[in-house]
């Protein structure tokens, strides 16, 4: 064939080459996994937005700490399945994240719609908290499949940082047509994140089938992430992340506090009381929604900033910053009890959570070059949502004063950012045993 009938347009029968305009764009796999992210914001907004004005957060706060006391008890489970046990088959099989993704939005949309007709029963309570663990679990299998995704390891923590801003800004909007629909009826905003949820699904079978793992761990790769600056590293996320998922029900709390509440009524079943709050400046279920704004724009905002906190030499540095921030937001709330500044500590919190969590995860990089990303993160998240579910356990079991908690939150900071920094130290001279950051306070302890 010649020169001329080989250019674009040009040839006929099977000589012919199509013009460069009809070719197929393919999305990347990265681009896919943002696609699903995206609708599950969506849906997660939605239903966040379907359930402000429910039985589940109308009723008194007594009667509602007895029911998020046993769920979130039993949402532990979960995780330590899937850690334990669950998590090291999914990675080994080809496409086990992808298809774990894949049911856990699937799920997402049965919950949804199974809440059509439980808003008004006791069944909203396990629908509600098993979305919150299938929550947690999809993004402990996003964390996981990430690096499979990325056109390299380099650049994990940027594509992290766009899942978060995307994550952010459609949640933001999404909440808007949600709201619009809620003017109708809960009900219809509840079927309107349910198909979202079932695009999801359908968005998840396009992420191409990659294995996390093909193989179990190698003894460089244990080691690798057994050194204390990534063992360390670990221990202060964790405590990051422990100052989130404690404020978040702290905050709920809080906000719905008893004496500025009136019994309106009682529930269809008879089983508890309705009550509305006085949404004064310092209390109601209204506030406790503003703070769960507050802080997704804090979370967006962290992410935002990743490309320019990524130039800092000393990344260690990040993760101190955000447990300062969370020590120094957290003794201004305990002095300065007044809903403003709990949004905004809702907000720093968050903030923290997303710069730790960019630092975290460049620590990892950069100190265990050997060991797999996906199965390496997949462990660390799992604990972290353990210490966010723990740590959430705290304020609903215990009837904590908003100063008193606010105190709890400054001194995870203030303690966690003093002993990492202690422990880096330690690092630095040449400290090479995995230890927590527990084990080295008692060790500082022990000299003095």
């Amino acid at each position: 064939m010649s020169d001329e009938k080989k250019l674009p347009g040009r040839g006929r029968g099977a000589d012919y080459v199509p013009p460069k305009h009809q070719h197929r764009i393919v999305a990347s796999p990265f681009t896919r996994l943002v696609r699903v992210h995206a609708l599950m914001a969506a849906g997660e907004a939605s239903m966040a937005v379907a359930l402000a004005d429910s039985l589940f957060l109308s009723i008194t706060p007594g009667e509602a700490r007895s029911r998020v006391i046993l769920f979130l008890a039993v949402s532990f489970a979960p995780f330590i399945v899937l850690g334990r046990f669950i998590g090291p088959v999914i990675d080994r099989m080809p496409g086990g994240r992808r298809l774990l993704v894949v049911m856990i939005a699937g799920l997402r949309a049965v919950v949804m719609f199974a809440m059509v007709s439980q808003l008004d029963s006791l069944f909203l309570f396990p629908l509600a908290f098993l979305a919150m663990v299938l929550n947690k679990t999809y993004a402990v299998s996003k964390s996981a499949m990430l690096p499979t995704l990325t056109k390299s390891e380099a650049d994990l923590v940027e594509a992290n940082a766009k899942l978060g801003v995307t994550a952010g800004i459609v949640g933001f909007v999404a909440a808007v047509p949600a709201g619009v629909l809620s003017l109708i009826s809960a009900q219809v905003t509840l079927v309107f994140g349910g198909i979202i949820f079932v695009l999801a699904t359908i968005a998840a079978l396009r992420i191409p089938k990659r294995q996390v793992a093909r193989e179990q761990a190698a003894e460089l790769e244990i080691r690798e992430l057994r050194q204390a600056g990534v063992v360390i590293a670990a221990s202060a996320m964790g405590l990051v992340r422990a100052s989130v998922g404690f404020l978040f029900f702290h905050l709920a709390f809080w906000f719905a506090d008893p004496e500025r509440s009136q019994v309106v009524g009682v529930a269809p079943n008879g089983r508890w009381k309705v009550v509305e709050y006085h949404f004064g400046p310092q209390f109601g279920t209204m506030w406790f929604g503003v703070a769960v704004s507050m802080a997704a724009v804090g979370t967006l905002l962290g992410n935002l900033s990743a490309r320019a906190l990524k130039r800092f030499r000393q990344v260690e540095s990040l993760m101190v910053l955000a447990l300062v921030i969370i020590g120094i937001f957290g003794v201004f709330t305990s002095i300065a009890a007044t809903t403003i500044v709990a949004l905004l500590m809702a907000a720093a919190v968050n903030y923290a959570a997303a710069i730790g969590n960019m630092a975290f995860e460049t620590i990892v990089q950069r100190d265990a070059p050997d060991a797999n990303r996906g199965r390496a993160l997949a462990n660390f998240h799992t604990r972290f949502q353990l210490m966010w579910v723990g740590a959430g356990l705290i304020p609903v079991v215990l009837k904590l004063p908003g100063v008193v908690g606010f105190a709890i939150v400054a001194g995870l900071g203030i303690s966690g950012g003093a002993a990492y920094w202690f422990g880096l130290s330690q690092v630095a001279k040449g400290l090479d045993e995995p230890l927590g950051l527990a084990t080295l306070v008692r060790r500082r302890i022990r000299r003095r």
